[in-house]
């Protein structure tokens, strides 16, 4: 089965004879154990055990990872087969990533060499990765050859996380660097949804990112603080809890 690109619940109830409730409770139990990744109606086996190929993004993606994993799947359920998306290198779209891996046709940029590599896995996606200076342990390209890249091109949907967020200030970054790709990035794109987990929200890092009022919809986990939800509701920030 792990030629297939997904396994789907009623096929599987059909050729192993059980009911398809069996099969939920068996896919649930696959995914607890990191072999697949629930999608719907069914589930898609892991590459590598899902595991990113670096060490360094890996420790990263362990952070949060629970809240990042229901960000991550909340934001696939908004995308469709034939979409056009950019992506950024963080580990909370990567999560993202792991849940897009049913979709067909995809048409993907991205400056992240971990979700360029698993999206790449189904054959039917076209994944763009930027040109630029690769970071070191940070596992993205950066620079002005990925910003000119991003010059001509028309984005569905940007999907985009940072390293601090406030409901005044926005989406900040650590990196100076990622956030000159993600500002060039969103200009290219039809809408902006930003992924950020609640143990991001009252961070102003280094440098500014992305804006308030460039942010369609926020996506954040059930641990946000009723404050930070009330101080969303006055700055007019559309945002989903996902758990």
């Amino acid at each position: 089965m792990r030629d297939e690109p997904a396994l789907r619940v009623p096929e599987l109830a059909r050729v192993l004879g059980v009911s398809s409730g069996t099969v939920r409770n068996d896919l649930n139990a696959l995914a607890e154990q990191g072999q697949i990744v629930r999608v719907r109606g069914g589930g898609v086996p892991m590459a590598n055990g899902g595991a990113p190929r670096s060490a360094a993004f890996a420790t990263r993606a362990r952070i949060n990872e629970v809240a990042k994993q229901e960000i991550g799947r909340r934001a696939a359920d908004l995308v469709e087969d034939n979409d056009t998306l950019l992506l950024d290198a963080s580990t909370t779209v990567y999560q993202m990533a792991q849940n897009l891996r049913d979709r067909r046709g995809l048409r993907v940029v991205t400056n992240g060499l971990e979700v360029a590599s698993l999206l790449a896995q189904n054959p039917t996606n076209t994944v763009n990765l930027v040109g630029g200076v690769l970071r070191p342990f940070s596992e993205s390209v950066t620079g002005p050859w990925s910003e000119r890249f991003l010059q001509d091109l028309r984005i569905k949907t940007a999907f985009v996380s940072c390293s601090g967020f406030t409901p005044e200030e926005g989406m900040t970054e650590v990196d100076v660097y990622e956030a000159q790709f993600r500002l060039k990035a969103i200009e290219s794109a039809g809408r902006v949804v930003a992924l950020v987990d609640s143990s991001k929200f009252g961070t102003l890092d280094l440098t500014p990112s992305v804006r308030v009022d460039q942010i369609a919809l926020l996506l954040t986990d059930a641990r946000l603080d009723e404050q930070w939800r009330a101080r969303l509701i006055r700055a007019g920030i559309p945002f989903s809890i996902c758990s």
